[in-house]
């Protein structure tokens, strides 16, 4: 199935949830959050790498690639399961890996070649109207794995609310912050120079990715009778 976006971000949506294990799962993540740090500071330092790669060869080199993939891919499970969706109470694994059972993944398609004139810009001047959009939605530029502002923190605050009195988690509450967080790791997964498709302006709600619209087929015109 053709993506609406090379990058797929999908979700599912455990009920039931406990009604009180969000109040503990700041500190439940910590040991993630640590570990993460020292993640990020490594991502940044290779993104620096595969930025001179892509300058000079127009690829990203697929090691660092698959780590940048697998330190993002980290983030949304332990983001999913705290305060950017609280969708799951299924502690998150320590790995880089696809976990394919976890009810959280992201997935970013490989680009075996990349625009030099693309990469000088992308991520301090063309993603500036992204940045700005994610900042209302998420309250940060998109990897919002610690605490979540904006829209998100919102919508996440209201689910613990609803999860406190009534053990459910409503579904439209639930798909519209599914929404925000993609369309934060869409602009996440540009500005890190992995794709050079600039991520659309629009709100993919649900837990699914969307399939990409079918080309409209155009007819050849039909001369007229006896023409």
């Amino acid at each position: 199935m053709e993506r609406t976006y090379p990058a797929a971000l999908e979700a599912k949506l455990e009920q039931p949830l406990s009604r009180w294990l969000w109040l503990v799962k700041w500190l439940l993540v910590l040991p993630h959050v640590v570990v993460l740090v020292f993640l990020w500071i490594a991502f940044l330092v290779l993104t620096v790498v595969a930025w001179f790669s892509i300058l000079f060869t127009g690829r990203y080199p697929r090691g660092i690639f698959d780590f940048n993939v697998g330190v993002m891919r980290w983030t949304w499970r332990v983001a999913y399961y705290g305060y950017s969706a609280l969708g799951t109470d299924r502690y998150p694994p320590f790995s880089l890996q696809e976990e394919p059972d976890y009810p959280a993944t992201l997935s970013v398609e490989y680009p075996e070649t990349l625009s030099r004139k693309v990469a000088l810009v992308k991520w301090w001047l063309l993603a500036l109207p992204q940045y700005a959009v994610v900042a209302l939605l998420a309250g940060s530029w998109g990897l919002h794995w610690w605490s979540s502002g904006g829209l998100v923190g919102l919508l996440v605050l209201f689910a613990a609310v609803m999860l406190l009195f009534t053990g459910r988690y409503p579904r439209s509450m639930y798909e519209l912050t599914m929404g925000c967080n993609r369309w934060a790791f869409r602009v996440a997964v540009y500005a890190s120079l992995m794709r050079d498709e600039y991520p659309p302006f629009r709100l993919d709600q649900g837990g699914s990715e969307p399939p990409a619209a079918p080309a409209a087929i155009t007819q050849p015109p039909v001369a007229p009778a006896g023409a």
